[in-house]
C-alpha cells in the first residue's frame, strides 16, 4: 500500500477549542426510552439548592453499551496504575431521582 493513499476506514475527528475546554460535572442523571439513553451532566455547588444541566448527551442503546464497556476498560486501567477508586458519600446530601421516559423520547 502506498503512503499517500488514505485508509478508507480512517475517521478524522475535529475538536473545537470551546468543546476541548470540557464541562465539569459532579452529578450525572441517566434516563432511557426503548430507543435512546439520555445522559444529563450537572454541576452541583455547595449550599446552592438549584443546579443546572451543563451538558446532555443522547445515545442509542448500542452506543450506550459501548460507552459502558469503554468506561469499564478505562477504570480497570486507571486503578491498575493509580490504585482503587474510593467511593465517598455524597457530600451534598442530595440523592438524584430516578428519571425515566414514559414512552419514546
Amino acid at each position: 500500500m502506498e503512503k499517500d493513499k488514505k485508509n478508507p476506514n480512517q475517521l478524522n475527528i475535529e475538536l473545537s477549542d470551546e468543546v476541548g475546554q470540557g464541562v465539569y460535572s459532579n452529578l450525572a442523571i441517566i434516563s432511557h426510552s426503548s430507543s435512546e439513553f439520555v445522559l444529563d451532566f450537572i454541576r452541583i455547588m455547595p449550599n446552592i439548592p438549584k443546579a443546572k444541566v451543563k451538558s446532555r448527551v443522547i445515545l442509542t442503546p448500542e452506543h450506550a453499551k459501548r460507552l459502558q464497556m469503554a468506561l469499564e476498560d478505562n477504570i480497570r486501567k486507571y486503578e491498575a496504575h493509580f490504585g482503587p477508586i474510593k467511593k465517598s458519600e455524597n457530600n451534598t446530601g442530595f440523592i438524584p431521582p430516578i428519571i425515566g421516559f414514559g414512552g419514546e423520547a
